[in-house]
């Protein structure tokens, strides 16, 4: 019979394989709602993560400082880089320097940066620059993204590649036509990656979070508004980015590794 304990049987198996020690980690938007989640999961798990954020430096700043409080910080385990991913030199650059900061390679990377457009239009009342914004930053930064990701992470058994798409890709809401579009393009382009990095090593999936607690999520809607989502989910509450991190944890490991191609809607049963 198996040995369920830590005396070195099936448990301890199965958490080795979800260990990323060793491994470097790029988290785009890695200081957002869902992002911080994920760098701080990814971190616990034992990799180095560089917290890749644009604008304001403050919250990149308060995760990487908590990361390497909690998992120490000489050498630093988390790094903060201002990139914008819709700019390919900024994203060659996000990666120079985790890769530099870490030891040189990188194995991991996950896509959580995105734009939505609060005012929730619809498609006829969307503006170019709304869609602009939201196609750059969501499907062409995920695209400058990957590229490199493609060219550059290890190939050693060990790459990973999480882009984010939504949930809202199948529930087709009113309000989202831009935004849903632009991240169903994330779910294809992920796809066919896979396929092309056949022989790397290297895996392609989308994680697809549904209704979840974030800044993002609350911005535009009405209390009223935001009871509406809630009570659409069979477990009766939103999903929180604790919910979402350790899928992205399970994908990035070894565990993780014959999954591929895949999109996966982390939504609590919403859709």
């Amino acid at each position: 019979m198996a040995k369920t304990n830590g005396s070195g049987g099936a448990a301890s198996s199965v958490t080795a394989a979800l260990m990323l020690h060793g491994r470097v980690a790029i988290v785009t938007g890695g200081a957002g709602g869902i992002g911080s989640a994920v760098s701080k999961h990814l971190a616990s798990l034992g990799a180095r993560v560089a917290v890749a954020y644009f604008g304001d430096p403050a919250p990149a700043k308060k995760v990487v400082g908590g990361i390497n409080a909690t998992h120490g910080a000489d050498p630093p385990q988390a790094i903060a880089v201002e990139a914008d991913v819709n700019d390919a030199a900024q994203v060659k650059a996000l990666f120079d320097a985790a890769a530099a900061a870490f030891g040189g390679e990188v194995h991991i990377l996950v896509t959580t940066a995105a734009v939505l457009d609060f005012s929730y239009p619809t498609l006829a009342e969307t503006s170019e620059a709304s869609y602009d914004a939201m196609f750059g930053a969501n499907t062409r930064g995920t695209f400058l993204c990957c590229r490199e990701a493609a060219n550059r992470l290890a190939r050693d058994g060990r790459g990973r590649i999480v882009t984010f798409s939504s949930s809202g890709v199948g529930s087709l809401r009113p309000g989202f036509a831009a935004y849903a579009a632009s991240k169903a393009a994330v779910e294809v382009m992920t796809k066919i990656l896979a396929r092309e990095l056949r022989g790397t090593g290297i895996t392609a999936n989308v994680v697809a979070p549904g209704s979840t607690a974030t800044p993002m999520f609350y911005n535009g809607k009405s209390p009223e508004e935001a009871e509406r989502y809630i009570a659409e989910a069979p477990l009766g509450r939103l999903g929180m980015p604790e919910d979402i991190a350790p899928l992205v944890g399970f994908l990035a490991s070894d565990a993780g590794g014959w999954v591929n191609a895949q999109v996966l809607r982390c939504n609590g049963g919403t859709i």
